[in-house]
């Protein structure tokens, strides 16, 4: 017999209908020998109408309570599908992510997995139920107070309690086919891929693909567990994200695998930077301190006749406004001129390890952002990507053009979204 978890995303569940159905699916895998554990998000859009209503209370909501509020979503989920289970003839129990044994850092709103107990679970399991658990939270281990693990994170809860359990397979169900070459909703002959390796996926996600949640992918690799991506509303195959390629599929490899866009970074300018030693890092460093995500960074040749350079960066746009604070009390400290701030940039992705051994690539993508009539204001490459910052206005264009040039067009147009945003 073996074990599968499966994670229905909040598109998934959005109502009482698609509810039943989830739960008539989660019963024909159970039926057909396997033991199943479920990790269920928030119904719909509730995550952002309980943001939405916490902000009306209270302009800065606190984060332990903020928590508590955020994570009534996902066990709302949960006791309604085990319900719905429970009609089909099945026993179904649903745990929080503390029942689970989640365990997490204490960082409220972004806490990360440190370790996974669990005990209750293999105990439902063994005495034939099927396990629902609450994505999405945890408990702190130090203050045993209940975490969520940011955006995304019933991703991570189930690749990590799949590890946990040793299970075959993570299957993370969402409203889209699988893994496209592109965002379908942008590219609608966008390509499904058959299967993807572990690093093309971590970097698709870093670069703004949202099908899967960017920590889920980095803890499927650590522990080697397949992840299968498909659809709640289809019984198509989906996307396989793997450690290496099927055997003989280099054969067949694409030079780019996908492309990615991301329009939720912004873009800061510190000019007139003295170019001396340890400057940088200062500035990088009095980031860091304040947990603030840096993406890509350009720095400029110091100019002979000044000794100044001007140091980029990107970072997510939430945190904009906090970041420019930080750096312009270093001013006094380190000499610059000026900051400059820019929300209205979005950034652009080619991932495939098929680039590693083609030469060309570079210029195939610059020629096609030239002929769609797109800027590029940053560049940032990887062994295995190439990233661009232009205008927010330009992304769409830009992928549309990025997809023809290199020949990731489908033939016929499978690409399907079913409902929701991805997620």
């Amino acid at each position: 017999m073996g074990l599968i978890v499966q994670k229905f995303g909040g598109s998934s569940v959005a109502d009482a209908e698609s509810i039943k159905r989830v739960a008539a699916r989660i019963a024909a895998t159970k039926r057909s020998g396997q033991q199943v554990v479920v990790v269920v998000s928030a119904m719909g859009d509730t995550t952002d109408e309980l943001i939405d209503l916490a902000n009306q209370v209270s302009p800065m909501p606190n984060g332990r309570e903020l928590d508590m509020l955020l994570t009534a979503g996902e066990r709302i989920s949960m006791a309604l599908l085990a319900m719905a289970i429970s009609n089909l003839g099945l026993e179904a129990r649903s745990f929080t992510g503390s029942q689970a044994g989640i365990i997490t850092t204490s960082t409220h709103g972004r806490a990360r997995v440190i370790d996974v107990t669990p005990s209750r679970i293999q105990e439902a399991l063994a005495e034939g139920a099927i396990a629902i658990v609450a994505g999405f939270q945890g408990v702190a281990q130090d203050t045993k107070d209940i975490t969520t693990l940011g955006r995304g994170g019933s991703d991570t809860t189930a690749v990590a309690l799949a590890a946990a359990l040793d299970a075959d397979v993570c299957e993370i169900y969402t409203d889209v086919d699988g893994v496209f070459s592109a965002d379908p909703r942008i590219v609608p002959a966008a390509r499904k891929l058959k299967s993807v390796t572990y690093e093309e996926m971590l970097e698709l996600a870093a670069s703004g693909a949202k099908v899967l949640h960017l920590r889920c992918v980095e803890y499927a690799r650590r522990f080697n567990l397949p992840i299968h991506v498909r659809s709640s509303f289809s019984n198509l195959e989906g996307t396989w994200v793997v450690k290496d390629q099927p055997e003989g599929g280099s054969m067949e490899q694409a030079i780019i695998s996908g492309i990615a866009h991301d329009k939720s970074e912004a873009k800061i300018t510190i000019v007139g930077v003295p170019d001396r030693a340890g400057v940088a890092a200062r500035i990088f460093q009095a980031i860091a301190d304040n947990d603030i995500n840096i993406d890509m960074i350009v720095q400029n040749v110091s100019a002979a006749a000044t000794g100044l350079t001007d140091i980029s960066f990107t970072l997510p746009r939430a945190e904009g406004s906090r970041a420019t604070g930080i750096v312009q009390k270093l001013q006094g400290e380190i000499g610059f001129q000026s900051i400059q701030y820019d929300d209205q940039i979005g950034k652009l992705s080619l991932i495939g390890a098929g680039m590693r051994s083609h030469p060309g690539v570079t210029a195939t993508f610059f020629a096609a952002m030239a002929d769609a009539g797109v800027n590029i204001e940053m560049i940032s490459t990887s062994e295995i990507r190439i990233s661009i910052v232009c205008r927010e206005s330009d992304v769409e264009r830009a992928v549309k053009a990025a997809h023809t040039a290199f020949d990731l067009d489908a033939d016929q147009v499978e690409a399907v979204v079913y409902g929701g945003s991805g997620r």
